[in-house]
């Protein structure tokens, strides 16, 4: 019988990871497990994802606040830092900010306006036009910011971040100066020691700062790009991509990722005789419409995946064959014609008119956010994803 089903993806249950736990044999058997139970065969081309949640906890890759403070203080010695273009997140930058306090003399905080990074707003952009205020070019200190647009509260978490981040510093007994900016040159009037904390675009935020006159400059990559007393690590994002696991501590994201999805896909071959890909992933990259927030506050969507997840789509638009190249044609001669189209497609159809509207992104990052999508921030109990049909198109 002719298939009907495209894509089917399903969140898999896992028992709940610890530190020290060998990841790849759970995996590994919570899918067996899954395909047994509910009834599904594991094929060639099938795809396994894990969310770098589990994979961090296996690995124990924990830090503590007095961790990031020793690092920071190791980095700056006891002056007024500038803490430049961090996110709006009490998950993500909170505890972080703890360390950072702890670690410093002083510090001026510098957030964008009039949404961080990834979109979490502090200011309506009407509200800008209304009174005047031309983000890219007006510098605000806080009471100017207040006396504009007053107090304001986040769209879904209800934090006045302004105040909670400012609050965060001073429990430590540490001055902090907020300013509103989004040139990163600002900083720089108010002090030469920058630890900047944006994610994206933080190559070129330093590379602005050290050609204006910053004279020792970090990034958030550079704290706990090694192992404090012991602490977890991360050398290639240090604190980027951590979570708040505790009040005292973060879970940073996982390091060295490449062996554990390769040996996973091992496994499999191993256990099933297929071919199955495997990828880590975090937040996916995608926005929210009513909060205007873009959810990639992770360095990257999938730090390792096997080899056969590297590239983008190679995919024809059907809507566009059915209404110019075969617009003549209905029903089974309409079918037979678009699937031998597609059977025909060269390996690389960029530029073509029919391809247009299907936005080859990197099939990491749509497999990612698909999985961000199905397994959830919550208490699904979800963290392993396994899609079938992702390779498929309509001719098979």
């Amino acid at each position: 019988m002719e298939r009907v089903v495209g894509t089917v993806v399903r969140g898999l249950r896992c028992p709940i990871i610890n530190r020290g736990d060998n990841i790849e044999d759970i995996v590994v058997d919570s899918v067996l497990k899954a395909s047994e139970v509910e009834g599904f065969t594991i094929n060639d081309k099938d795809i396994v994802t894990i969310t770098e949640s589990i994979v961090a906890r296996a690995q124990g890759n924990y830090a503590t606040v007095d961790n990031i403070a020793e690092d920071v203080r190791s980095k700056f010695g006891d002056e007024t830092v500038g803490v430049i273009f961090p996110i709006l997140s009490r998950n993500r930058f909170a505890i972080c900010l703890r360390g950072i306090a702890k670690g410093v003399k002083k510090v001026v905080l510098m957030l964008s306006y009039p949404s961080d990074e990834v979109g979490n707003h502090l200011v309506d952009l009407d509200l800008l036009d209304e009174k005047g205020v031309n983000p890219w070019t007006d510098v605000l200190t806080e009471k100017q910011f207040r006396d504009y647009f007053g107090y304001s509260k986040h769209t879904f978490t209800g934090i006045d971040y302004i105040d909670y981040y400012k609050s965060i510093v001073e429990e430590y007994g540490v001055e902090c100066e907020v300013i509103f900016s989004n040139n990163p040159k600002t900083i720089l009037d108010y002090t030469k020691n920058v630890l900047t904390c944006d994610i994206h675009t933080r190559f070129r935020t330093k590379r602005i700062l050290k050609a204006n006159g910053g004279v020792t400059v970090y990034s958030l990559d550079d704290i706990l790009a090694e192992p404090i007393d012991g602490s977890g690590y991360n050398e290639d994002y240090g604190l980027l991509g951590s979570n708040k696991s505790t009040e005292d501590d973060v879970k940073l994201f996982p390091r060295n990722c490449q062996p554990t999805v390769d040996k996973i896909q091992h496994m499999l071959k191993e256990r099933t005789g297929k071919n199955v890909e495997v990828m880590v992933y975090g937040d996916g990259a995608f926005k929210d419409p009513v909060g205007k927030i873009w959810e990639l506050a992770d360095p990257v969507v999938s730090p390792a995946y096997t080899a056969g997840l590297d590239g983008t789509p190679n995919e024809i638009k059907l809507k566009y064959l059915a209404d110019n190249n075969f617009a003549d044609l209905r029903g089974d001669e309409l079918k037979k014609a678009i699937s031998q189209y597609i059977n025909d497609k060269g390996a690389d159809l960029v530029g073509t008119m029919e391809t247009q509207g299907t936005t080859p992104r990197k099939l990491t990052d749509l497999i990612g956010s698909l999985s961000d999508l199905t397994s959830g921030s919550g208490d699904k109990g979800t963290p392993i994803v396994f899609i079938q049909g992702y390779f498929d198109n309509f001719s098979k």
